[in-house]
């Protein structure tokens, strides 16, 4: 580092433009190494270090929130192309006019579900809506839930005669599998009441299999909840997440601003936000929890 010193402050007093610019470049390489060797102590869940399911809903908004859905989808996508994860659409629900109502995805690499686990809670989005021919500005909320894919069946165990499985034609772009067999497959979970579904695959067993997979990770979420509801009831804090308890809000309009309420952190370049540029919310998330 400290040569990086040096080489920086040579480049400043000969005026050595290219100089400088390389030194700076490889100063941000170092820290951002530096942070994600950092982030491998902050790690402390079990599944920290495996993949994530990620599930995105439209709330309060209509047309405007299932367009923010699309928008958050972009976003991530583009966070894991950043990240170099792989991301593969496991159920995907069309809005009515626009954007999306719902999609769930995987995303597979090492400490995806360390890292996207910050980001679980309710997203706000204020701006001037495209939809609304007055130019008024608009308030859109989406929530954003975040499951470890889970690998071990011993973790959570399902008895086949709690399950209630139908199956359906799939609906929207899917090739020529779509809506020529009752390929979609939709699992409830009787003693829970729990829903999933997958149409995504190109065969009905492959559907059945990656809704299981998801019907196990939200059955592995309901029991740690349990756990920690018990918890804090013991401990005499447990205080309700309600709809509409923002974690972050992205204003569009009257000013430029991404704010995570979590930790005041806010960020100016909301372009860059919605490009991917979602890590510096989620590493002082993580520093400061």
């Amino acid at each position: 580092m400290n040569y990086l010193q040096d080489l920086i402050d040579m480049a400043e007093k000969e005026n050595e433009k290219e100089l400088l610019h390389e030194s700076l470049q490889e100063l941000e390489i170092l820290l951002k190494d530096f942070r994600e060797y950092e982030l491998l102590f902050l790690f402390s869940g079990s599944h920290d270090r495996g993949n994530a399911i990620v599930s995105l809903h439209a709330g309060a908004g209509g047309t405007e929130a299932q367009d923010w859905v699309q928008m958050l989808l972009r976003m991530y996508t583009r966070w894991c192309e950043r990240n170099a994860y792989a991301a593969e659409i496991l159920d995907f629900l069309d809005g009515d006019e626009a954007g999306i109502k719902s999609v769930t995805f995987l995303v597979k690499g090492d400490y995806a579900y360390g890292k996207l686990k910050c980001e679980e809670g309710v997203h706000r989005l204020i701006r001037i809506s495209p939809f609304d021919t007055s130019g008024r500005r608009h308030t859109s909320f989406a929530a954003v839930t975040v499951l470890p894919e889970i690998t071990q069946d011993l973790e959570v165990v399902i008895n086949p005669e709690d399950l209630r499985i139908d199956t359906y034609r799939s609906g929207g772009a899917g090739g020529q599998h779509v809506n020529k067999t009752d390929s979609a497959v939709r699992i409830t979970h009787l003693p829970t009441g729990l829903v999933v579904q997958c149409q995504n695959e190109r065969s009905q067993h492959a559907n059945r299999l990656t809704a299981m997979k998801i019907l196990q990770a939200k059955l592995y979420q309901m029991k740690q909840k349990e756990a920690e509801d018990n918890l804090q009831k013991m401990r005499g804090e447990y205080k309700e997440i309600a709809w509409g308890s923002q974690i972050r809000t992205y204003t569009l309009n009257p000013f430029s601003l991404v704010k995570d309420h979590r930790t005041n952190l806010e960020v100016g370049n909301v372009q860059a936000v919605l490009d991917g540029d979602v890590d510096e919310f989620i590493y002082t998330y993580l520093v400061r929890r």
